[in-house]
C-alpha cells in the first residue's frame, strides 16, 4: 500500500471522536468550545469543540480534563471565561448543598491551578446551596461578576410554597478582579419568582441575561430574557418565555455565531440539548434539529478560543 495512504489512515484514526477541521467553505478560523459535565459531575470537566456552533464533538477522547477536589467534590455546571490576559477562569458547583463554589484557572485548559473553594454563602448559615455559578466581565465597572442561585429558607415567603418547594432561589453575586479576593456577597437579581441558571453577556451597550424561571406551581421550567443598562440593574424581565411551550429546560449558555446569538439549553427530562437563535433577543428561531452534542452532555458554557488553543487541546491525549 502506498505510504501516503498509511499516513491518511493514521491521521483519521487519531482524530476519531475529536473535533474535525471545518469542511470546504466553512470558516475554520472560528473555534468554539463547550465546557460541560456528565452524570452527577463526579468525573470533572469535559470539553467539546465546534467550528460552526452546531456540530459539537468531544475532546480528550471524552475524558475529563480536571477532576474535582474541593467542597463536595463534584464539578457541575462548569463556566469558563477568558480574561484580558488570556487566562481561562472557571467557576463551578461543588455540591448539591455547599455554601460555596469552586474556582480554578488555566492558560491552556489542560494544565490547571490549584482548585479553590470560595464560601460565598457562609455568611448565611441557613443557605441551602450555591448552584450554577457564572462569571461575566463588566466593562463599565472593570471587574468580574460571579453570580449563582441560592435558597435561604423564609427569605422570600411570598413565593415559598414549602414542602417539596422549599427550594426558592434568588440570584446572588460577588465581584473580583483577580479571582483571589472577592467582595461581600449581595442579592443580585430578585425577579419576584423562583429563578436559577442565569447567564449574562454585554451586547449593544446593554447587558442581556438569560435565566430559568423555576416556578413549580404551575410549572414554568422555561427560559426568559432580562436586560439592564448596567450589571447593577435595573433589570427588566420579559413576561413570557422564548423556549418551546411545555419543554422543561435549564442551563442556558450564550454564544455569538456570525450574526446570530445561539442559546443552548439542557432539555433535562428528554436527556438532550436544544438551541434557539436570535439577532435581537426578541425574535427567536428553534434550531434544535440542527445541532448535535456528545452523548450525556449536561449544563455547560460555550465560548470562543483561538486556533492555537484548539490545536493544543486536540493534540492532548489522556494519560
Amino acid at each position: 500500500m502506498p505510504k501516503h495512504v498509511n499516513i491518511t489512515v493514521i491521521a483519521a484514526t487519531l482524530l476519531a471522536g475529536e473535533c474535525a477541521m471545518a469542511s470546504a467553505g466553512e470558516d475554520s478560523s472560528s473555534c468554539y468550545l463547550f465546557s460541560y459535565f456528565t452524570d452527577n459531575g463526579q468525573d470533572g470537566l469535559r470539553l467539546a469543540c465546534s467550528h460552526d456552533g452546531l456540530e459539537w464533538n468531544t475532546l480528550n477522547e471524552g475524558r475529563s480534563f480536571l477532576k474535582p477536589e474541593v467542597g463536595g467534590r463534584l464539578m457541575r455546571d462548569p463556566c469558563v471565561v477568558q480574561d484580558g490576559d488570556g487566562a481561562f477562569r472557571m467557576v463551578w458547583t461543588t455540591s448539591w448543598n455547599d455554601q460555596g463554589i469552586g474556582t480554578a484557572s488555566s492558560k491552556d485548559l489542560i494544565n490547571w491551578s490549584e482548585q479553590k473553594f470560595v464560601p460565598v454563602m457562609k455568611h448565611e448559615p441557613g443557605a441551602r446551596n450555591s448552584w450554577a455559578p457564572e462569571t461575566t466581565w463588566d466593562p463599565l465597572g472593570k471587574k468580574f461578576y460571579v453570580y449563582w442561585a441560592s435558597t435561604i429558607p423564609g427569605r422570600f415567603p411570598e413565593t415559598d410554597k414549602g414542602g417539596d418547594d422549599s427550594y426558592n432561589h434568588r440570584m446572588y453575586a460577588t465581584t473580583t478582579t483577580d479571582f483571589k479576593d472577592f467582595t461581600k456577597t449581595r442579592l443580585f437579581y430578585e425577579p419576584g419568582f423562583n429563578v436559577i441558571d442565569s447567564t449574562i453577556i454585554h451586547e449593544g451597550g446593554r447587558f442581556v441575561m438569560i435565566l430559568k424561571d423555576e416556578t413549580r406551581h404551575p410549572p414554568a421550567k422555561n427560559l426568559r430574557v432580562a436586560t439592564a443598562p448596567r450589571m447593577t440593574g435595573p433589570w427588566k424581565t420579559a413576561e413570557t418565555a422564548f423556549t418551546p411551550k411545555g419543554l422543561w429546560v435549564e442551563g442556558p449558555s450564550l454564544l455569538k455565531v456570525g450574526e446570530f446569538w445561539h442559546v443552548y439549553f439542557d432539555c433535562y427530562r428528554e436527556k438532550r440539548f436544544g438551541a434557539m437563535r436570535t439577532r435581537d433577543f426578541k425574535t427567536w428561531e428553534d434550531i434544535s434539529g440542527e445541532i448535535s452534542f456528545p452523548k450525556g452532555v449536561r449544563h455547560g458554557t460555550a465560548f470562543e478560543v483561538s486556533p492555537d488553543v484548539l490545536r493544543a487541546l486536540k493534540a492532548h491525549r489522556p494519560d
